[in-house]
């Protein structure tokens, strides 16, 4: 079994933590009614809209 040569330092250690903990941008889509950018399976703010249905009154 392998066995490492040296103590893996703080520094090296948390640089590859934090490659996995960054935060993505949520993906946009237009919104089919108003063309309002908004986050996918989610109901539209604006018109109040959720897949070409009238769900909320805005």
């Amino acid at each position: 079994m392998a066995v490492p040569r040296a103590k893996t330092s703080k520094a090296r250690t948390r640089r590859r933590q934090t490659l996995n903990m960054r935060l993505t941008k949520p993906t946009l889509i237009k919104c089919s009614a108003c063309g309002n950018e908004i986050q996918r399976h989610r109901v539209c703010p604006k018109c109040g809209f959720y897949r070409g249905r009238q769900v909320i009154v805005p």
